[in-house]
C-alpha cells in the first residue's frame, strides 16, 4: 500500500514566530492524526523552528529547494547535506514558480534531484502544464518531456521518490483540476515512471495532486485510485484548515 501524504508548501510566508505558533496549533488540532504522513515545508529561515516544535512527533519537515553540490563557493545556495543536518526528510524540486519565475530548467532540476537523493532526502518532484498547453492538447506531451529530463540517469532511489502533479493554471487561482483530469494525468505519470524505474517502484511511489487544494475538494480528489495525497499551498498556512485536509486524506 502506498503512503498517503499531506505536504504543506508555505512558499515565502511566515516569520519564525508565526511558524512556532502554527506548529503549536497543529499539535493541538491534530494530536491523533494517523494514516497520513504530514510534512511541513517552510522557508529555509524557519526549518530549525519546525524541527524544534515537531521533532518529538511523527510529522516530518522539508525544504522548498536545494542546490546540486554538497558544499563550496556557491553564494546564497543551500546544499542537500545542510538540509539533512536540519533534520529534513523531504525537499520540493521543480515547482512551477521556480520554473517560471526563476527560469529553472529541467537539466538543473535533474542535477538537484540526484544530489538530494544522494544526501538521503526524499525529493518531491513537481510537474505540470500551463493552461495554454492544456487547451492546445499538449498536457501529456509537456509532462512527459518534464519527466524525461528530470529523471534522466536516475536509478530507483532506495529512500523513495514523490511526484506532485500541479497544473500551473490551478496554482493559487482557486480553480482546481477536476478529479477526472487529475486522475488521468497521474495515471499517465505512473505509467511513465514504470518505464523509467520499473513497474514495482512506480506502483509504490506516492503521486500527489497540487493546485488550489482545500477541504472542500480534497475528498473528491482522493477518491481517485492513483492519487495519494496533496501538495498544499495557501490552505496550509492555517493550522486548522491544513489539519482538516490532512484528516480527509487519511480517511480516504
Amino acid at each position: 500500500m502506498r503512503k498517503k501524504l499531506a505536504i504543506a508548501n508555505w512558499k515565502m510566508n511566515k516569520s519564525r514566530a508565526e511558524t512556532r505558533e502554527f506548529c503549536q496549533q497543529l499539535r493541538q488540532v491534530a494530536p491523533d492524526l494517523t494514516g497520513v504522513e504530514v510534512v511541513i515545508c517552510p522557508p529555509f529561515t524557519s526549518l530549525d523552528v519546525v524541527a524544534q516544535e515537531l521533532g518529538d512527533t511523527e510529522m516530518r519537515w522539508g525544504a522548498q529547494n536545494c542546490f546540486w553540490e554538497r558544499q563550496g563557493a556557491y553564494t546564497g545556495e543551500i546544499s542537500p547535506l545542510m538540509l539533512r543536518d536540519l533534520g529534513c526528510s523531504y525537499v520540493i524540486l521543480g515547482h512551477s514558480e521556480r520554473r517560471q519565475i526563476l527560469g529553472e530548467t529541467d537539466a538543473v532540476i535533474n542535477r538537484k534531484l540526484i544530489a538530494a537523493i544522494e544526501a538521503g532526502l526524499i525529493p518531491v518532484l513537481c510537474v505540470g502544464e500551463s493552461l495554454q498547453e492544456r487547451e492546445n492538447h499538449r498536457a501529456r506531451e509537456v509532462v512527459k518531456e518534464q519527466l524525461d529530463q528530470d529523471l534522466r540517469n536516475l536509478v530507483a532511489p532506495a529512500g523513495g521518490l514523490v511526484i506532485a502533479y500541479e497544473p500551473i493554471w490551478a496554482i493559487g487561482t482557486g480553480v482546481n483540476a477536476s478529479s477526472d483530469d487529475a486522475q488521468e494525468m497521474i495515471s499517465f505519470i505512473r505509467e511513465r515512471l514504470a518505464q523509467y524505474l520499473g513497474r514495482e517502484f512506480a506502483a509504490g511511489t506516492p503521486i500527489l495532486y497540487g493546485g488550489s487544494v482545500n477541504s472542500n475538494n480534497i475528498a473528491e480528489i482522493m477518491a481517485e485510485e492513483d492519487i495519494d495525497g496533496a501538495l498544499i499551498g495557501g490552505a496550509s498556512l492555517q493550522a486548522d484548515s491544513f489539519a482538516a485536509i490532512a484528516r480527509l486524506i487519511a480517511n480516504a
